[in-house]
């Protein structure tokens, strides 16, 4: 499941000894970390429209990160980041449409105004379907996040027309992988738990998305992740 054998030919990650490249010289760059679901958001939006040249990886080391980043780039210290046009921007749900709208590449959103519109509902909807799962980490884990996942199952009914929300694949599908994966397998290992039992239309979706070389270049290593969650969630149980 890790994406190791690509990580290999990435860039290694900017901590706080490294020097910062040479910022608002023209050249667009986007900056992440490899384990952060956001960020991963964009870095999926960015291979999938053939952007690799056009836009330069620069990761970060979130654990030991430069000084400079905060102080000469983002403010805010967080990943995603995108630096294009002498200004940064950041949120990785304005990034993966901002990406999708000043770059060239495949569209990531279709033409058709249902489909456009329940994008919208659906992107709005991930931030509600991510702490719906965070959340039941401390309680009753099955019970409490069962209904976020049930909401995906429903969606992916909607358009019959192809195996992703909005039938092709669409920033729609980018916004909630990464978290999906990494719930996926927490709640598996942890919990027991399949998110794809009873959910056929979740379940193909996934085994789609993995067959999507822009997404699976991006995939967190499962036994990092774990170990990560349940420090963070799990810790004080």
């Amino acid at each position: 499941m890790a994406a190791v054998g690509v990580k290999v030919n990435l860039p290694t990650p900017l901590d706080a000894t490294s020097e910062p490249p040479p910022l608002f010289d023209g050249t667009t760059r986007l900056y992440i970390s490899y384990t952060c679901p956001f960020a991963q958001r964009v870095w999926i939006t960015r291979n999938f429209k053939g952007l690799q040249d056009e836009i330069k990886l620069v990761p970060l080391n979130l654990g030991n990160r430069p000084a400079w980043y905060k102080e000469k780039v983002y403010p805010e210290n967080k990943v995603p980041a995108l630096e294009h046009n002498g200004k940064v921007i950041g949120e990785s749900l304005d990034l993966i449409k901002y990406v999708d709208s000043n770059f060239g590449g495949p569209s990531l959103l279709p033409d058709d105004p249902a489909k456009r519109e329940f994008s919208e509902e659906l992107i709005a909807y991930t931030d509600t379907f991510n702490k719906t799962v965070f959340t039941s980490f401390k309680g009753d884990t099955v019970k409490e996040a069962g209904p976020a996942f049930d909401h995906l199952e429903n969606a992916l009914h909607k358009f019959d027309d192809g195996p992703f929300f909005l039938g092709q694949f669409s920033l729609v599908d980018i916004a909630f992988i990464p978290f999906v994966e990494r719930f996926q397998i927490f709640l598996s290992e942890v919990f027991k738990y399949d998110i794809t039992a009873g959910r056929p239309k979740l379940a193909k979706w996934i085994e789609e998305i993995n067959k999507i070389d822009a997404y699976k270049q991006t995939k967190t290593d499962p036994r990092e992740l774990v170990e990560f969650y349940k420090a963070r969630f799990l810790a004080r149980l």
